[in-house]
């Protein structure tokens, strides 16, 4: 077992290190180029973004790995349960409203209010979660919500005048492009606050997966731990949509790859994990988004949704087959 996830672990490192090597000589922008336009490109524009993607990606698998903890569901997930439509539309409507009054948003104010927004739609998820006894009912109630959220956040895109918030349209269907040193900074310190607590929170989660009883047992209050883990995965998952916009299904796909990989169920040995392989698919898949039809770049979530959605399905017809 210990040699199995050794192995695993060095060769999603060095994945994750050549995929990095390699997004950072892809782009419209020729090597043939001056060699100092060509540094300042590298050096500003290429690799924030890759940086964003490695933190980013991590934080969106730890949220969904959360999540499907927490409902006990394999295919939960803040894009699936309307999480990251409820931030979309809450940074959307702060931007619009920001701009009429000029404005100028920070960061964290951005966090701030895409969080606002993941909690609502979670508290709307919850609500349905103590109404429905089928998992699959709520998963489809949290669709609903996405969507209500989304055809709100595109009819005050669609109607407002201003170019800049014209251009959120670009953002809404998630994107990576724009990213600079600052904003590097605040997501790396986010990011990285916020999965040392989850990984803190192994023991208790790995009780809480044995049964609730057991949990209680062991002297995990069950209460608090939910509430940590609801916060927690809702604001891993407004960070990555305050700056990256919604990026479907990384967040549900990730986290079942890590664990066939791995075969295990320890969340000390997932949670790392799961961050790790969430970065390489976000790199992976902005890499092809933003060079396979270059200069013209596509959205990030429609990378996703074609590579993931396939991997999701897999999952689901597996899970039955074995209760089959």
């Amino acid at each position: 077992m210990k040699k199995r996830v050794s192995t695993v672990y060095i060769t999603m490192v060095l994945v994750l290190i050549g995929l990095s090597f390699v997004s950072l000589r892809i782009g419209s922008v020729s090597t043939t180029t001056d060699p100092i336009v060509y540094q300042n490109i590298v050096t500003n524009i290429r690799l924030p973004r890759i940086l964003a993607a490695l933190f980013l990606g991590g934080a969106l698998s730890v949220s969904g790995y959360l999540l499907q903890t927490f409902f006990q569901n394999p295919i939960a997930g803040p894009y699936v349960l309307g999480i990251s439509s409820g931030a979309k539309l809450f940074v959307a409507l702060t931007m619009i409203i920001a701009l009429e009054m000029g404005i100028t948003l920070s960061s964290v104010m951005m966090i701030a209010s895409a969080f606002v927004g993941s909690m609502l739609a979670m508290g709307f998820v919850l609500i349905f979660a103590g109404r429905v006894r089928n998992m699959s009912y709520l998963v489809v109630c949290g669709i609903l919500i996405g969507y209500i959220c989304s055809a709100i956040t595109d009819f005050c895109i669609t109607f407002a005048q201003d170019s800049n918030i014209v251009n959120l349209h670009n953002w809404s269907l998630g994107s990576l492009s724009g990213m600079d040193w600052q904003d590097i900074q605040i997501i790396v310190f986010f990011v990285t606050v916020c999965v040392l607590l989850v990984f803190f929170l192994s023991k208790p989660i790995s009780a809480y997966q044995l049964g609730e009883g057991y949990a209680q047992n062991m002297g995990v209050s069950i209460k608090r731990l939910r509430v940590v883990l609801i916060l927690l995965s809702s604001l891993l998952s407004s960070i990555v949509t305050a700056f990256a916009g919604p990026i479907s299904f990384v967040g549900i796909a990730v986290p079942h790859l890590v664990k066939g990989v791995l075969r295990t169920s320890k969340p000390i040995v997932l949670i790392p994990a799961t961050f790790l392989m969430g970065a390489i698919v976000t790199l992976f898949c902005d890499g092809i988004a933003r060079s396979v039809f270059a200069p013209v770049e596509m959205s990030i979530s429609s990378v996703t949704a074609i590579i993931l959605v396939p991997v999701v399905i897999t999952i689901l017809l597996k899970k039955q087959e074995r209760r089959v």
